[in-house]
């Protein structure tokens, strides 16, 4: 009987399954920079309500949150090619990459989107207001007033987001793309030992994870305004008290330095 875990074979495992993890973070990346472009796009149509578009950006995201990820990527693979060839456009053959390029980037767009509409929501309209009686311009006043604040309210949603989309690139393999988990599974069925393969899979995707979550405790704190802002003024702070103290050591040595010249002119007399 086969043991449940062989130790050995994890060890043997690691390195190669390893080696499929750029793999998996190329499409944790690109899906992220999409997902946060198309996403903020998205936010701002739904908050000016720009007609049309608002609505359709409004199905759109209740489409993709609302139906699992696996199915839109059976949709993009299987279903984009065939409507692009009615339209005389054959890509069977690009890559397998773009598709998860494609359906990663709209899943996290449309999530991403209502952190951003949130976020920017979360800022009272009165700053919005103020800066465009100020002569600033709608732009301007999002880029230099609004923004800076919802980035402090949407970072931690961010962190989690991208943290579920590393988890959710598991699926890859469904298609055939050799990423950790499809390298892993492709390990197991060669030498029929699954489960090592998976343990290790594990490992990597925790350690990754926990690297997300410290990056974006970092980008939290240097986005967090008001202790930055506290910090400064402390420093600021201190730098004042020492100059002071400064002064007034300054100021007792002349002392003392004149009073010891007219002791030793009193004396010379």
């Amino acid at each position: 009987m086969n043991q449940l875990f062989n130790i050995e074979l994890a060890e043997k495992y690691f390195p190669k399954i390893l080696s499929a993890l750029p793999t998996t973070l190329m499409i944790v990346f690109v899906a992220t920079i999409i997902g946060l472009v198309l996403g903020a796009l998205i936010a701002m149509i739904r908050i000016e309500k720009v007609p049309v578009l608002s609505q359709l950006s409004a199905v759109f995201v209740s489409f993709i949150r609302g139906t699992p990820i696996l199915v839109q990527l059976f949709i993009v693979f299987y279903g984009l090619p065939e409507m692009l060839k009615m339209i005389g456009l054959d890509i069977r053959d690009l890559d397998k990459m773009y598709y998860l390029y494609v359906t990663y980037g709209l899943n996290t767009a449309a999530f991403q989107s209502e952190t951003i509409r949130a976020a920017i929501l979360s800022v009272p309209q009165n700053q919005l207001e103020a800066s465009l009686a100020s002569g600033l311009t709608k732009q301007q006043a999002y880029l230099k007033v609004i923004l800076p604040q919802a980035i402090k309210v949407a970072v931690p949603s961010f962190g989690t987001a991208t943290i579920s989309l590393l988890q959710d690139t598991s699926l890859a393999f469904t298609i055939g793309v050799l990423d950790v988990i499809g390298r892993a599974q492709a390990l197991g069925a060669v030498t029929m030992h699954i489960f090592e393969g998976y343990v290790d899979a594990a490992i990597i995707f925790i350690f990754c994870s926990i690297v997300l979550e410290l990056l974006f405790k970092w980008i939290e704190k240097k986005t967090n305004y008001d202790l930055v802002a506290s910090r400064r003024r402390v420093s600021l702070f201190n730098r004042k008290r020492k100059s002071k103290v400064d002064q007034v050591h300054s100021s007792q040595k002349a002392s003392q330095t004149i009073v010891t010249k007219k002791t030793l002119s009193e004396e010379v007399l």
